[in-house]
Parts: C-alpha cells; structure tokens; sequence
C-alpha cells in the first residue's frame, strides 16, 4: 500500500507541477523521507531556449536554426566543446568553425580590429547570411579558427537563435549540423535523422528561410579588397557598393583558409552529375532523377527546385531537395541542371558542383 500511495502521489504532483523548465530541480516531502525531482525534457527537439542555455553552459552541443541552415552549437570559447563538435560531425580539424553573436557590440571581446567597410557592410545586411573574416584576439582558441589568426564572424537572423545568442555570455561555434561532406540540413528533421544520437537537444525554428549556408567575405592583405571566400545567401552582386573591388576566391582542396572552401562537400551519397541542360545529358543505364531549376510540363523524373524560376526560392529548396532524392530508392543517379550565373544561382552552382566533384 505504501508503494501505490507514493506513486501515486507522485503521479499527482507531476500532473500539476510547472515543467516549463527541463533541468530545473525541485524538492517534495512524503512523510519523513525527502526526494529530488529533475525535470527531463520530453523531446531532445523543442522550442525550449532556457534548455538550450543550460546545457551549453554545461559543455554540451545543441543543434540551432538559422535563417540559412540548421548548426551544430557548442561553446566557442570551451575547448573540450569545439571538439565536441568536430567529433560529433567527424570534421576534419583543418577546416575551422564560423563563431556566431548576437550583436555587433560584441565584437570587441574576440576581434583585435573591425575594419570601417565591415561595419559599413554590417549595418546593412546583420543580422542575415553574411560570415566575416577577421583578425581574432587570444579569447579565441586556435582550435576554432584552425590554428588561423582569423576567426569567422556572423550573426545569424532567426529569432529563436538570436533569444539564445543575448542569454548567453558566450560565442557559439556552429557549422552545419550534418555529417562532414553530406547535405546541409534544413529542418529540425534532417538534423535528429543525422546527429540524433551525437547530440543533446535540436531547437526546433521551422524550416531554413534562405537555405544556402552564409557568404564569407574578408580582406586583402593591404586590406584595398574584399575577398569572397564562399559564395552564399547573400549575394555577392551587393558588395559591391562599398568603394571597393570584390574577388570572388574558388575552392581549395588542402587547407582552407574559411569555412566551407573544401573542393568536395554538401554531396549525397547517390553520385550527382552536373548538366548545362538536363535533356542533353547522355542517357545512363541508371534510374535517373533531374533536378531542374523550374517545372517542365510533362516530364517525369523531373524535381523542380521553383514553380517559376525564382532563384531564391530553388536556394531555398535545393538542399531539402537533394536530400529527398538522395533518400528516394526509384532513383540511383541524379542529375543536375545548372542555374544562371547571376544572384543566388551562383551559390546553388557553388553547392552542386562541390557535391558533383566525386562524380567527375
């Protein structure tokens, strides 16, 4: 009888007590004997922001949404979290990480000097898809930046990740939360299928606005130009209003000097050939799946990434696409069309060649 009174008791109180806080403690009395109760999150996927502050305090990774795709969160400034990370993608700890703040009043804790252009490019696009490349202070571990004096900057636009950002007292080091060399992801989805066992908690902000990870961009060294060192969200054609050429810098294959300069990356694991025109790609003896730009009327086996060709919306659909294709057992092969060569569709060519280049 006291077994059942006390479960049952205990069952009462669960019922009735406040667990907004997974985490939080609380203490109960049952005659003589006292107990400690911790709250448990329901799901390692929520909107709980006051969770996620807790456990990367404690150390631990959190998966963020951002306008552009989904990250994979630790504290920057914690050594044994940054390699948390790096295992957790099994990324190579050549290629650095991207730092993300909350504002640009920041800055000044981990950067030695912010050039007067970037603040000037800043005020016009921060928040949004846009990392800068600078000169970091010692806050910074060598570990984050890949033993560069150059940390990557951004400061990313979705609402819940930037609630997070102003609790925290602490940069977040944050690269896609996907398996190092696979398709971004896009979703809260994505990231549990991928890293659900790797991580503690995914914030769950809906699906990426943008879709494309974030445009770098640095300075020369005589700092007279700035240098495109990963084609994103925001398109370059923007930059250039600031009285300064702009160089757009292509892949590396060793040690890349920015996020994201690997030669092969963002690729599913179904081989991916890149056409000028899909219906004059050479026929394959594969079950085969276009990815087109925009819907062509009678044609199967193909995937429009828009109804109508808009740019931003393919950004927006390809990585989610590729995925959908690559997971999809009618198809062995996917093949391509590349996008124009102006605004976002030279971001989404970047993407496809990256993910094409074992095929070629």
């Amino acid at each position: 009888m006291f077994v059942i009174s006390f479960l049952a008791r205990i069952f009462l109180w669960i019922q009735t007590a406040d667990q907004e806080l997974p985490g939080q403690t609380q203490k109960i009395t049952y005659g003589k004997i006292k107990f400690q109760i911790i709250y448990l999150c329901e799901s390692m996927t929520g909107q709980d922001i006051l969770y996620a502050k807790s456990l990367l305090e404690q150390g631990k990774l959190v998966a963020i949404p951002t306008e552009t795709v989904y990250g994979l969160a630790g504290n920057a400034l914690d050594e044994k979290a940054v390699l948390k990370i790096f295992e957790a993608k099994n990324r190579p700890h050549f290629d650095p990480l991207i730092i993300h703040l909350s504002s640009l009043d920041q800055l000044s804790r981990y950067i030695e000097e912010v050039p007067d252009v970037f603040l000037k490019i800043a005020d016009d696009h921060c928040p949004g898809p846009l990392t800068f490349l600078m000169k970091k202070n010692n806050s910074i571990s060598d570990l984050v930046t890949s033993g560069s004096d150059l940390v990557a900057v951004r400061f990313p636009a979705h609402p819940l990740t930037m609630s997070l950002l102003q609790l925290l007292d602490f940069p977040l080091a944050a690269p896609s939360a996907n398996p190092f060399g696979y398709i971004s992801p896009t979703t809260a989805r994505h990231v549990e299928k991928q890293l659900g066992e790797k991580i503690d908690y995914i914030l769950d902000g809906g699906p990426c606005d943008i879709g494309l990870e974030s445009t770098i961009i640095g300075l020369n060294e005589e700092q007279s130009t700035i240098v495109v060192y990963r084609k994103g969200g925001l398109e370059i054609e923007s930059l250039n209003k600031y009285g300064l050429p702009v160089e757009v810098k292509e892949t590396s294959t060793s040690r890349p000097s920015a996020p994201g300069m690997l030669l092969s990356h963002y690729a599913p694991t179904k081989m991916l050939f890149l056409a000028d025109d899909v219906d004059e790609a050479p026929s394959t003896n594969h079950r085969t799946a276009y990815l087109v730009l925009k819907n062509r009327k009678n044609q199967i086996d193909h995937f429009a990434l828009s109804s109508d060709g808009d740019l931003r919306e393919a950004a927006k659909n390809l990585f989610a696409m590729m995925r959908e294709l690559d997971e999809d057992d009618q198809y062995d092969v996917i093949i391509a069309e590349k996008m124009p060569e102006s605004g976002l569709g030279l971001a989404i060519n970047d993407r496809l060649k990256r993910a094409a280049y074992k095929a070629e």
